[in-house]
């Protein structure tokens, strides 16, 4: 493992301590987060402080098209919902392969799903370049950038940490959290995955939440 890699994984923990201190999320069964009856109570496995309606919001975006949206337009089906950036070499193509892995498991039972790849790093991530890394993973996979300040904005409502390290090449990093959020219609966020979930736990418990609701 190399320096930089030493760092991006320094960078990781620290965000998610930070992160940690102004949204608790466990899994278990807890479920004293929850000020309102939990009508997915079957369904969930985590538990986040204030309720899930803590993660997400609305936002303006771009997405792989050049199209701007909102989360109006975006989120018309069970959505996860991933941020990360195109150039990460080894942990978001893991986790964004995973998802669209789970997308194919929910088509087999009937389920339709999407996921959405937001950038936390607009510079690089054109709707072109997302457009190219969406389209290799997975046909119902969108990419999503915008400027710096509203691919930021989108990560904060999703208390989602991240941190361009500025090494002044054309490859640096960006370390950043790295859940993935199921966003249901009408519902908001109803639920996030750790990146140990499998793409078969994650199709069975999204396709709970999706019937359910």
């Amino acid at each position: 493992m190399n320096d930089k890699q030493l760092l991006i994984i320094g960078t990781v923990v620290t965000l998610a301590v930070l992160i940690g201190g102004s949204v608790w999320m466990s899994r278990g069964d807890d479920q004293t987060a929850e000020a309102e009856p939990d009508p997915f109570a079957d369904c969930r496995t985590s538990v986040v402080a204030g309720g899930s309606s803590a993660l997400g919001g609305s936002f303006e975006l771009t997405d792989e098209n050049g199209t701007r949206v909102t989360e109006k337009d975006v989120f018309t089906k069970p959505t996860l919902v991933y941020f990360g950036y195109s150039y990460c070499s080894d942990i978001c193509p893991f986790d964004n392969s995973r998802n669209a892995e789970a997308l194919d498991l929910l088509d087999e039972e009937g389920i339709d799903a999407q996921a959405v790849f937001v950038t936390v790093d607009p510079r690089r991530d054109t709707p072109e370049v997302m457009a190219h890394y969406t389209d290799n993973l997975h046909e119902n996979m969108i990419g999503l950038t915008g400027s710096t300040e509203e691919t930021a904005a989108a990560a904060k409502a999703w208390r989602v940490g991240f941190k361009v390290q500025d090494d002044g090449s054309d490859d640096y990093p960006v370390s950043h959290t790295t859940m993935t959020y199921l966003v249901l219609p009408k519902h908001g966020t109803v639920e996030f995955f750790n990146r140990d979930v499998t793409p078969e736990d994650m199709a069975a418990q999204t396709a709970c939440f999706a019937k359910a609701g």
